[in-house]
């Protein structure tokens, strides 16, 4: 992939939204969608965004049934996304079937742990052991389920990428030096990731807020 960096397009309205990614497209590799502007613009707004003519990353993190999650992999072919992402927590057999609905060319991938949470959210929600035991763990299973890799933080994806050599690894809550961490907790550069074995590199404020987004996004990409 000759840029890494998918612009997290947390943007509520669509209009400034598809502005955005028209004047960054040269510096950036993709666009995620997610759950907030998937919910507010569904189908119309993944086809405006699609238009730009950037791979379009479906951040929306199926977690239920198999069976509901193999009809909701199939029901997304519309779109076209080059990425889909489930819950790792979903298991095995969910993982499978999201795997066997994916549309041809369509990377499927787990995420493990969110990046906002830390080993004491963990414990709150039952799970006992660090971060890195917990996302190794569904790795495996991720692994074991076929899929074609897993959504991790910086922190963790090296360890990974030891275990699972040819995998697809996709790193959020990333943050150029100086910027500000927010809600998120395991946090490293983007260059850090590259370095410890990202694929993709998910990048939203520090472009999208940015008081010029064609240069931060133009100054993320030459530390890469």
């Amino acid at each position: 992939m000759s840029n890494p960096v998918y612009l997290a397009l947390d943007v509520p309205q669509l209009e400034p939204a598809r502005a955005l990614v028209e004047k960054v497209k040269a510096h950036i590799g993709g666009v995620k969608l997610g759950l907030e502007f998937f919910c507010a613009h569904g189908a119309h707004g993944v086809h405006e965004i699609a238009h730009c003519g950037l791979p379009i990353f479906l951040d929306l993190k199926f977690h239920d049934i198999p069976n509901t999650v193999a009809r909701a992999m199939q029901a997304i072919h519309v779109y076209e996304p080059a990425i889909v992402t489930v819950h790792a927590s979903g298991g095995r057999a969910m993982m499978e079937d999201a795997k066997a609905a994916a549309a041809e060319g369509c990377k499927v991938v787990a995420v493990t742990m969110l990046t906002s949470l830390d080993a004491a959210d963990l414990t709150a929600t039952g799970v006992y052991g660090s971060a890195e035991t917990q996302v190794m763990r569904l790795a495996e299973l991720a692994h074991e389920a076929g899929l074609d890799g897993i959504v991790c933080s910086g922190q963790e994806v090296g360890m990974v990428r030891k275990a699972w050599r040819d995998g697809f690894f996709v790193v959020p809550g990333l943050r150029p030096a100086g910027n500000g961490t927010g809600d998120q907790k395991r946090v490293v550069t983007p260059r850090q990731a590259r370095d410890n074995g990202a694929s993709v590199l998910v990048i939203g404020r520090p472009i999208a807020r940015a008081e010029d987004p064609v240069a931060a996004a133009r100054a993320i990409e030459a530390t890469l």
